[in-house]
């Protein structure tokens, strides 16, 4: 390796900034057909895994939504295309999100995409050029793996059976011949967490190929032995130092991202609307080609896209779910269950779905468990209390408060640190555009 050390680890920063999207999707993926998560059983390449409860804190996926039962289906079409058959909901919000390998959204059908009627979707591999059936919308895959998230909104337990039968009847039957290929691997066995990940990492990169934008610069990695046949393993120690270096860099970096650099901060919510936004070469059915949603900067977009990875895998644009985390109290200082908090809202986020916020413990941002069996609170929540003005304060607190009122219209917060996410599905335009305005946290007398 010819590079200076210092450059090589800056090289390494910004490619492990590039890669961890890659790596750390395609590690979920194995997880969903290997292990399953939490209420997601298990499913092969090509099925869905159909969770039958709304998630909880025994589903370790990072800021998982606690308003919707989830239908997830990992995608292999190197065997060829798949039909996706979807039912008709009527007035039920759901959407079925496309994720590919690089963790870009690129397709949507749902509610707010599609409509509530039943459909008939070709889901074709890259490069595919056959005739599709009749009565079929064809959707092209980027990436030959990709994800189907879906989400179905529930409003409680009697309203699960009604879900049940939609996601069974959500099918995907394959059209192609052979056995999917899988997903690669490569060689890991006794290399450290650091080169583990830059080893998975050249094996995805070269078998799933980037948009052409991003092309230079998977290449310009080739001085640290990322671009051809030899493992991390047996690459010079230099080498080996260098990736070592970037791997630990560039994961701090993306730390201090996820804290919302790279977004508008208003009276401590992040206004993450356009986390999302780092699809620029791949529009399908339901996702917007508009530059109002998509990051043009190509240093940004990266760091967002890993960061949004970190933070908030397989999130969704903005215009199908806008999502606001909020870390500290109107005087700036971090949310903690140390304190009792309370939030009042006037008037409800404006939306044509429903919105909800739900508590997630820092750093994990996983769900927290309490004796309320309570994760969320919104408009969909049973016996809320709202005042004579219709306006609605929310509680947030560890302690159970004793007040009725309170009891009614509280959400469990952790003992030490934690971080609510506000998520508006459906939004309308004055959430987006700013004129509606979420009121920050105020520490209250726990009494």
């Amino acid at each position: 390796m010819n590079t200076a050390p210092d450059d090589a680890t800056a090289l390494a920063t910004r490619g492990f900034v590039y890669g961890f999207p890659l790596v750390f999707n395609l590690e979920q993926v194995a997880r969903y057909v290997t292990t399953g998560v939490g209420a997601n059983p298990a499913a092969p390449f090509n099925s869905f895994s159909h969770a039958r409860s709304l998630a909880g804190p025994a589903d370790r996926f990072v800021t998982i939504n606690n308003d919707t039962v989830y239908s997830m289906a990992q995608l292999d079409l190197s065997a060829g295309p798949l039909l996706l058959e979807v039912p008709a909901v009527g007035e039920r919000y759901y959407v079925l999100q496309f994720v590919d390998a690089w963790t870009n959204n690129f397709a949507y059908i749902g509610t707010r995409a599609t409509g509530s009627d039943a459909g008939r979707f070709l889901l074709v591999p890259p490069g595919w050029s056959g005739e599709p059936p009749a009565g079929t919308t064809v959707v092209r895959v980027p990436t030959v793996i990709a994800s189907i998230v879906g989400r179905w909104a529930v409003t409680g337990d009697t309203d699960l059976p009604a879900v049940h039968a939609l996601q069974d009847a959500t099918t995907l039957t394959p059209m192609g011949s052979g056995t999917p290929q899988g997903l690669p691997s490569g060689a890991t066995d006794g290399l450290s967490p650091a080169l583990a990940f830059w080893e998975a990492y050249r094996v995805a990169s070269q078998a799933f190929p980037p948009p052409a934008r991003d092309v230079p610069l998977q290449e310009s990695l080739a001085g640290l032995g990322l671009t051809g046949d030899v493992p991390v393993g047996d690459l010079d120690p230099e080498q080996r130092d260098a990736l070592t270096a970037g791997h630990d860099a560039g994961r701090a970096l993306l730390d201090q991202a996820t804290r919302g650099g790279h977004t508008e901060v208003r009276d401590g919510w992040h206004l993450a609307y356009h986390v999302f936004d780092y699809n620029l070469d791949h529009f399908e059915v339901g996702a917007l080609d508009d530059p109002e949603w998509q990051i043009a900067d190509p240093q940004e977009r990266l760091v967002i896209r890993a960061a949004a990875a970190l933070g908030g895998l397989w999130g969704n644009h903005g215009y199908e779910a806008a999502y606001s985390p909020v870390y500290v109290d109107a005087d700036g200082e971090q949310l903690t269950g140390e304190r009792s908090y309370s939030l009042r809202l006037e008037t409800p986020p404006p939306n044509d779905a429903f919105w909800s916020l739900t508590m997630y413990d820092v750093p994990d941002y996983f769900l927290v468990d309490n004796p309320a069996g309570r994760y969320s609170i919104g408009d969909r929540t049973p016996g809320l209390v709202h005042g004579d003005d219709g306006s609605l304060t929310l509680h947030v607190s560890a302690e159970e408060p004793t007040d009725p009122v309170r009891r009614a219209n509280w959400l469990p917060a952790p003992a030490g640190p934690f971080r609510p996410i506000l998520r508006v599905y459906a939004p309308r335009r004055e959430f987006l555009d700013g004129s509606y305005r979420m009121p920050p946290f105020r520490v209250v007398d726990a009494s």
